[in-house]
């Protein structure tokens, strides 16, 4: 045991020569300035014993660059180029020899700080069970997001997507929550939230059926024309608790003379007003026949 021990502390007390990457600490940066987490590690090659060497490889090491007087701004980046002597007289100690640098040249990616407002875009995918639907609006709450960040990565950013969501056999109120698809630079930015939720009313739906008085528009004043059928069939799905509350009154069909051509005998009906509580609408008779009698 004791021979093991003696030849451990012999391999130890040697010099080795090896190359580890070096994370970078970012010390004194300017107020006014907001540098972007792009992912800068700095090659070095050192030379020193093998007790050193346990230093850096049960911990992370890492390389301070002073943003006061280590680096100079050169356009949309800050540069650092300081030579290996420099390096080594001032982060490492005289039992330490560092060989090499690689890359000799960082460049650092800046910004200044911009508060933007976006929308959010919702994902979801709502298979609702056979009768059931919303009979409301789905309503998002935040419906947008404050972002902070640098102004290179926020001034790109136009609107946030949901994550998609799938729902399955739904039949009661919807209450999710939903996370946004943050941009992969997200780091850099602060965002008011990173989530959203999504509401909505769920009910039993029916399909109804009423007869609709039909009305020609953009007839030439010097013709007469008689159209049949007078009224036609529109059905709508609504709510059971919106059923009573819906009325021939509420529908408008409309038929424009001028959508017709010389050699048509028919007009086609369009739907020109449906009440807001109907989910779908549509008109049975695709077609009005008319005749010009002057």
């Amino acid at each position: 045991m004791s021979s093991f021990i003696i030849l451990i502390f012999t391999k130890l007390s040697k010099s080795y020569t090896d190359t580890i990457p070096f994370e970078i600490e970012k010390i004194n940066i300017p107020d006014e300035y907001v540098i972007l987490n792009d992912s800068v590690k700095l090659n070095i090659t050192l030379k020193t014993h093998g007790f050193r060497w346990l230093n850096y490889y049960f911990s992370t090491p890492k390389v301070k660059i002073d943003f006061t007087n280590d680096v100079s701004k050169e356009g949309d980046v800050f540069i650092y180029n300081k030579s290996k002597a420099y390096l080594n007289n001032t982060q490492f100690d005289k039992k330490v020899e560092l060989l090499n640098l690689s890359p000799e040249k960082l460049k650092f990616r800046y910004g200044v700080n911009l508060v933007k407002k976006v929308p959010v875009k919702l994902h979801i995918d709502v298979n609702y069970s056979p009768g059931y639907n919303t009979s409301t609006k789905m309503i998002i709450n935040p419906d947008s997001v404050l972002i902070v960040g640098p102004d290179v990565l926020v001034s790109k950013i136009n609107y946030l997507d949901t994550e998609t969501k799938k729902l399955k056999d739904v039949r009661s109120d919807l209450h999710e929550t939903v996370k946004l698809k943050l941009p992969k630079n997200a780091s850099d930015i602060q965002f008011s939230s990173t989530q959203i939720t999504a509401k909505a009313t769920v009910e039993k739906f029916t399909e109804g059926t009423l007869k609709i008085p039909v009305s020609v528009i953009n007839v030439p004043e010097n013709i007469i024309i008689k159209f049949f059928p007078k009224v036609v069939s529109v059905s709508y799905y609504v709510s059971l608790s919106n059923f009573e509350k819906i009325t021939a009154k509420d529908f408008e069909v409309i038929c424009d003379y001028k959508k017709t051509n010389e050699e048509q005998s028919f007009l086609i009906p369009e739907l020109t007003k449906v009440p807001e509580l109907v989910k779908y609408s549509k008109i049975n008779q695709q077609r009005v026949e008319f005749i010009i009698t002057k």
